[in-house]
């Protein structure tokens, strides 16, 4: 994994055209299946998004895979009259989208927010802990992957 500086990150041009594909890291297949559901509203099984992408179906499940992965895209069954059942997969409205990924943002300046005051209790000219408390690398988090970088906490 690269490490970049948050700052490094902000001020960077993200030249993303797909917002689902940033936030979520999701490559150019990946962000062509996901418009490719976005156009029909009954879904579409892995062999159909194959067959549309003109793809091996096991690289079109790749894909669906990490849009799963990703909350973009739902699985739903659908079952035959006379027994037996299908998969397709559906994409998430736009707005049950957006409303994730600013959930998601929300969260992360949360989390920074209380890392930064944590920073400036340590700090603090007048604080008795400056010492006593080395700062350590977080524990992987989602969020950090939006940063591309390490946050540091207790």
């Amino acid at each position: 994994m690269v490490v970049t500086s948050m700052r490094e990150d902000l001020e960077r041009d993200l030249g993303c055209l797909d917002l689902p594909g940033c936030i979520h890291g999701l490559n150019d297949r990946d962000q062509m299946v996901f418009q490719l559901l976005q156009q029909v509203e009954e879904g579409f099984t892995g062999d159909d998004v194959a067959e549309r992408m003109d793809c091996e179906p096991s690289t079109a499940y790749r894909s669906i895979s990490r849009l799963l992965e990703a909350g973009v895209v739902v699985l739903e069954q659908v079952n035959y009259d006379h027994g037996g059942y299908y998969y397709v997969y559906r994409s998430r409205t736009s707005e049950e989208v957006v409303h994730d990924i600013q959930r998601l943002l929300n969260d992360w300046y949360t989390a920074i927010g209380l890392l930064i005051q944590e920073f400036e209790d340590r700090y603090r000219p007048d604080s008795e802990n400056r010492e006593n408390q080395p700062l350590q690398s977080c524990p992987y988090h989602p969020l950090v992957q939006l940063s591309g970088g390490v946050v540091l906490c207790d």
